[in-house]
């Protein structure tokens, strides 16, 4: 069981076997089925509409029928709605409006920015609404189901009864579920998004920055330094990126190194000369980056104005 719940805590009420339906077998519902499968549900039907989720659907949702969103709501005693955001409306006005989801169906829906007022054209027709999401990133395979027991849920109900069937199904699943409450959703799913979605960006940029500064000066005995992942650049950079994120995870802002936090302003000007060299909206990312952590790190003047496009004094 994950390390941060305590025993207490996990004697909460576990929800019966279920049918469950899932629309549809993409990234976060094929791995969601396949953990709820594992913890004894079954998951009867899905959706599935490209050759990708056919795929995951056959392989790893063995007993699920692939069938249309409104037979899969006919069917489903916890249906779960995992569709991108865009779409999430108008599925709901949709199901909500064929009457396939039967009073008191559990619906589950997995966006991190929505809560459940997004679900009331079913709420109103008895359903039990649900927002459970896996704040964990996809890759649409097996390796995701085995990551889920690591991971949190963001989880938002409508009432103690229900945030007592998300806790117990998150539970199933071996993860920690993180109470949210309606209005802090989106807050909640933009933290998540500035972590993991810009720490991505981040680290592109810099395996870039490590590509022109190595390139052409290899070892006889490495490779030469292409432009495709899992090269000698990610391999001069992560172990500092693990040292850095463990650090600042444990230590907070207390972890913080580097030129910006010693208030070297010549050091961050020549930085942003060398990377300005390489691609200007290289040294802009570090321009805007460097900026914030200045203000974090109370810097002085001199910092400012090389960041603001001067020169240090």
């Amino acid at each position: 069981m994950t390390s941060g719940i305590s025993e207490e805590f996990t004697r909460g009420p576990m929800p019966a076997r279920l049918a469950v339906g899932v629309i549809s077998a993409g990234r976060v519902g094929t791995a969601l089925g396949e953990a709820l499968a594992q913890a004894g549900h079954v998951v009867a039907s899905c959706t599935a509409v490209s050759d990708a989720s056919v795929s995951r659907a056959a392989t790893r949702l063995a007993e699920a029928r692939i069938l249309p969103p409104t037979d899969v709501a006919a069917v489903s005693e916890l249906l779960i709605l995992a569709v991108p955001d865009t779409e999430l409306p108008g599925l709901v006005r949709g199901l909500a409006a064929c009457g396939t989801v039967r009073p008191g169906t559990i619906v589950l829906h997995t966006s991190g920015a929505h809560g459940i007022s997004i679900l009331a054209p079913l709420t109103e027709i008895g359903a039990t609404p649900l927002a459970v999401h896996p704040a964990m990133t996809f890759i649409g395979t097996s390796e995701d189901t085995a990551r889920l027991p690591s991971s949190c849920f963001g989880v938002t109900a409508a009432d103690e009864v229900g945030y007592a069937i998300a806790q117990g199904l998150v539970l199933e699943m071996g993860a920690e579920p993180v109470r949210v409450s309606e209005e802090h959703r989106v807050l909640y799913h933009a933290a998540l998004a500035h972590g993991a979605n810009h720490l991505v960006t981040l680290v592109a940029d810099a395996v870039a920055g490590l590509r022109s500064a190595l390139r052409g000066n290899e070892l006889p005995w490495q490779e030469p330094v292409g432009d495709t992942p899992r090269g000698l650049p990610e391999r001069v950079i992560a172990p500092l990126l693990s040292a850095a994120l463990d650090n600042a995870l444990r230590h907070g802002r207390g972890a913080l190194t580097g030129p910006v936090a010693r208030d070297d302003a010549e050091t961050v000007a020549r930085h942003l000369a060398a990377l300005e060299k390489v691609d200007v909206e290289l040294a802009t990312g570090y321009r805007a980056l460097a900026r914030r952590t200045a203000q974090t790190a109370g810097a002085g003047e001199a910092m400012f104005e090389v960041l603001n496009g001067g020169q240090p004094g």
